[in-house]
């Protein structure tokens, strides 16, 4: 098994990175579907967001409310690290979960968006970064998720720096640019995957898949 951690600032791209090198053949494990799927309701997971928060996270139908939360704890560092306790041991717990079920062959990309901010690289075999100027990601979120400046720019200083984050890359694919440009970025990245999987089988005296 060859182990990738995808990363990249919010408004990088790195959900269509993951979503090509899942059409490529990766078994990705999604760190954000996955903390959603642990806070939905009925879970141990909510119950103790609503505990650290109150009620008022959730909405008429008991489901969490990501903006009010988003807005809570983007607003305060102490807040934010309350959520991340609660959440980032249930996804990491589930993670290795689906990690093990992808069997000894596979090349499993964790999409991981805080790995560089929680010291997660030492994890994984390389890292992927997914590239972008802070300008680039700023015109995204408000383009395109309809942010205000002031909530994407709060979004974007919660996160690592981008320097923090190259410095942990094994591999970078550069963002900044049109849609077209990623797919063949995306294509060398997973030929050098590929190439990196054959030769640790090889190395290990593992059958060839």
């Amino acid at each position: 098994m060859l182990k990738v951690g995808l990363t990249g600032g919010i408004g990088a791209g790195k959900s269509e990175v993951s979503r090509l090198l899942a059409g490529y053949g990766a078994v990705v494990v999604d760190a954000d579907r996955i903390a959603r799927e642990v806070v939905e309701p009925g879970t141990p997971g909510l119950a103790a967001v609503v505990e650290a928060f109150g009620a008022c996270v959730l909405t008429a139908d008991g489901t969490l409310d990501r903006p009010k939360l988003g807005a809570i704890v983007f607003a305060d560092q102490e807040k934010l690290r309350t959520l991340n306790a609660i959440v980032h041991p249930l996804v990491g717990a589930r993670s290795a979960e689906l990690e093990r079920a992808a069997g000894p062959g596979a090349i499993v990309v964790h999409d991981v968006p805080l790995l560089t901010e929680n010291g997660l690289a030492p994890l994984y075999d390389l890292v992927v970064v997914v590239d972008a100027a802070p300008g680039t990601q700023l015109a995204r979120l408000t383009a395109l998720r309809g942010m205000t400046e002031e909530e994407a720019r709060a979004r974007m200083a919660a996160q690592a720096t981008r320097e923090q984050r190259l410095g942990v890359a094994t591999l970078v694919i550069d963002n900044d640019g049109p849609l077209e440009a990623l797919e063949p970025q995306v294509r060398r990245v997973w030929e050098q995957l590929t190439a990196r999987a054959a030769a640790a089988r090889a190395e290990s005296g593992a059958p060839a898949e």
